[in-house]
């Protein structure tokens, strides 16, 4: 049985991702900040037809070097391998460069990339062992610019940038990296970054006109391409930013 480390795994993508590929058949290893939350995902993936000790449920903040380092090893200890991982947990944050205060850009950095970098360093001598595979959670915004956004733009420009290079370093290994660029997706990341109820609602209708297909997405159609970059049926991809975006990303003004 193949072994996924899902990051991000208390709500959201990272946590459909983790049901989709507990009932796909792979054990998980999830990681989150909210035990409580961390632990009804675990329900979910049992549900979806797991085994209570082919979960592993890891409580702790990826930004903490520690709790990264504790996330493998307990991997290790209890599921033995390593065979996918897929790099979810992120946040948002709003403002304009001219008035939103450096140390917001650092914590967006911290997040975004150098946790990722620094969890993924840890799991690819296992991954290369198991010619396994990593996908990143990105963004539309990472290929788009967006006014209002530039910090988490830039953070998810830079995950892209390290996909690529990681994939071209990785190829020798057998090692696919990829990831998934999301336009915006029904998830609690816009109002944990301060956005109203009101205002979120506001957010979604203009959704109808921003996206050619005329709508938000929802967290499922994130996790379908995330299973197939993280199986053999995407054995050919590797270094692609697959946009699941509806059309977003090719929308312009006129």
């Amino acid at each position: 049985m193949p072994v996924a480390v899902v990051t991000g795994a208390s709500s959201g993508i990272g946590k459909a991702a983790a049901i989709r590929l507990a009932r796909e058949g792979f054990s998980v290893s999830l990681s989150g900040r909210k035990e409580d939350a961390l632990k009804e995902t675990a329900d979910e993936c049992i549900k979806a037809g797991l085994k209570q000790d082919q979960v592993v449920l890891n409580v702790g903040d990826l930004t903490d070097f520690d709790a990264a380092k504790k996330l493998i090893e307990n991997t290790l200890a209890k599921l033995n391998t390593i065979d996918t991982l897929i790099n979810s947990a992120g946040i948002l944050t709003n403002g304009e460069v001219n008035s939103t205060d450096i140390e917001v850009y650092d914590k967006q950095m911290d997040v975004n990339v150098r946790s990722v970098i620094y969890l993924t360093k840890l799991a690819l001598p296992h991954i290369i062992k198991s010619k396994g595979n990593v996908v990143n959670v990105s963004s539309i915004a990472g290929p788009c610019p967006f006014p209002g956004v530039t910090y988490y733009s830039i953070s998810k420009a830079a995950l892209d940038q390290f996909t690529k290079c990681l994939a071209l370093e990785m190829a020798p290994h057998g090692v696919r990296v990829n990831s998934v660029n999301p336009g915006v997706i029904v998830t609690d990341i816009h109002k944990r970054a301060g956005m109203g109820d009101k205002d979120y609602e506001a957010f979604l209708e203009k959704c109808k006109s921003t996206h050619a297909l005329g709508r938000a997405g929802d967290v499922d159609e994130v996790s379908e391409a995330i299973l197939f970059l993280a199986t053999s049926r995407s054995s050919f991809t590797t270094g692609e930013l697959l946009r699941v975006d509806g059309g977003r990303g090719i929308m312009f003004p006129r």
